[in-house]
């Protein structure tokens, strides 16, 4: 790929530049880690101390539109993955389709949540604004709806910047693509594959408890 053999003075090649730039999103990923692993251990400790609570909670989501959410961020997660691996001056235009259609499942997912919060609206399970459950369970069951709404907000907020880097880079890639926008595209991958396996493991815990004694 033809490329301007100009690089910041703080890097001693190409190549050098690019496995930094790798680097600093590897980095970047561990913070993230830390953010929804602190959450993940909040909801493990409480669903330890609340057993039944949580998972009569659990039972009160929408496992339909979390299961077609969880279809639909792999399938992006593989078009990312396409993108990557054809990445080349001659695929341009592929590569720019399979961005765009990435970026469209992810507002798919997006839409859905919308959809999904919605309906949990109607049903009086927002805590803090309209929260009603009667019943003796009550306080854990709106605990584990604290930690829902926190945790899959806190989510939607990173796909809508993978959301946003996927469509800047598919811009890109309408043009004249170089290694650097390889590069680029690379750690916006490692960005959106990160995001979906966080949504892997919020599914598990959210949905999933108590549904087969349900």
């Amino acid at each position: 790929m033809p490329e301007s053999s100009a690089f910041a003075p703080q890097y001693a090649s190409i190549p050098h530049r690019d496995h930094t730039a790798e680097l600093g999103m590897w980095v970047f990923i561990a913070t993230e880690v830390l953010l929804f692993g602190g959450l993940i251990l909040a909801y493990l400790v409480y669903r330890h101390a609340f057993p039944q609570g949580f998972a009569e909670a659990s039972r009160h989501t929408e496992i339909v539109i979390g299961t077609a959410n969880t279809a639909v961020l792999l399938t992006s997660s593989f078009l990312v993955a396409w993108a990557v691996e054809i990445f080349s001056p001659d695929t341009a235009r592929i590569t720019t389709w399979l961005l765009m259609g990435a970026a469209c499942l992810g507002l798919a997912f997006i839409a859905l949540k919308g959809v999904e919060y919605s309906r949990e609206y109607g049903e009086h399970l927002v805590p803090g604004i309209d929260f009603q459950f009667a019943g003796p369970r009550g306080n854990s069951i709106q605990l584990f709806f604290i930690f829902y709404f926190v945790a899959t907000a806190v989510h939607a907020l990173h796909m809508l910047i993978g959301i946003g880097l996927l469509i800047a880079l598919a811009m890109i890639c309408r043009k004249a693509p170089t290694t650097r926008h390889h590069t680029a595209l690379h750690s916006a991958a490692l960005y959106w594959h990160f995001v979906d396996v966080v949504w892997i493991f919020l599914f598990a815990l959210i949905y999933l408890p108590g549904r087969s004694s349900s």
